[in-house]
């Protein structure tokens, strides 16, 4: 057993809210749409209170509105409760305006719920990039703590390639932002906790979560988690969506051929591999690991 505590988070939202559907089902379509997101966190809460591990659960406003005691319940259990925004729309998607609305609905959504400040934030599909960048000024006067919405790797829908591999700072300097390690009395800065990646020869690759999660087998998603907690003595973020422990859900028509697959594959292998992960390594909350709030 590692003695390194990693970071589990789980994006609360449900299968049609993901961005490769985006064009298929818009917000106004959502209302009408069934919704599984309820069973589904079910299954997730129930596998971690078995091994008494607490987690982040990154949770999309539109999801807590309509489902309040789902934040509630988390919170209850000594799970962190977090904000993935109100809407599910990415960042390049939204003027600044439109930004600041989305994060502060589905912050000060949350904090009524539980009545408690929630201190940190994912965007939807890890969509703050060098191009969105200006997002960090709208967190922090929000009010956040901490973001955890860069990937350090190239997708087509995301991710910051040069962008460190752990946990550090995203630091104002001038009009731009860069990453530090440490932030200053001085400096304009928020804490940035990066989706994991694995570094092989040149490239970042991902290993901690979602459709890479059950693209890959669980072997080599162990001893790529194991390499990074026990070579590089680093925590690790993993991320998962309850959606994806739901392989009987409704099939969204008109999806290209690679939205499907990246969407579909291995949904009945989740649960399994998810407790195994659980099994082989240590978790606590961001906030825990932060030495934030009263976690």
């Amino acid at each position: 057993m590692n003695t390194i505590k990693n970071y589990m988070t789980i994006d609360v939202e449900d299968y049609f809210h993901v961005s490769a559907f985006e064009k298929l089902s818009p917000p106004d379509s959502w209302a009408g749409r069934e919704c599984r997101v309820e069973r589904n966190m079910d299954t997730v809460l129930n596998s971690l209170d078995l091994r008494n591990i607490k987690a982040t659960f990154f949770i999309l406003g539109w999801v807590a509105e309509r489902y309040p005691h789902i934040a509630k319940l988390i919170n209850s259990q000594g799970h962190e409760v977090a904000s993935h925004g109100y809407l599910h729309q990415r960042v390049a998607l939204q003027d600044r305006e439109t930004y600041r609305q989305d994060i502060r609905r589905g912050k000060a959504l949350l904090e009524d719920q539980i009545g408690v400040p929630v201190l940190g934030y994912r965007a939807p599909s890890y969509s703050i990039t060098r191009q969105t960048s200006w997002a960090f000024d709208e967190l922090i006067e929000a009010g956040f703590e901490y973001d955890s919405s860069i990937f350090p790797m190239q997708h087509d829908f995301y991710g910051i390639p040069d962008w460190p591999r752990f946990a550090g700072y995203a630091v104002k300097n001038g009009d731009q932002w860069e990453d530090r390690p440490s932030l200053s009395e001085e400096q304009v800065g928020i804490r940035e906790i990066p989706i994991t990646t694995l570094r092989l020869g040149n490239r970042n690759l991902p290993i901690a979560g979602g459709g890479y999660f059950r693209l890959l087998p669980y072997a080599a998603t162990r001893w790529g988690l194991k390499h990074i907690n026990e070579k590089e003595q680093q925590p690790f973020v993993f991320y998962l969506h309850p959606w994806e422990f739901d392989p009987e859900q409704p099939r969204m028509e008109g999806a290209s051929a690679k939205s499907r697959f990246r969407h579909y594959l291995n949904l009945n292998k989740t649960k399994q591999r998810f407790e195994r992960l659980l099994d082989d390594f240590e978790f606590q909350p961001i906030a825990a690991g932060l030495g934030l709030g009263n976690n």
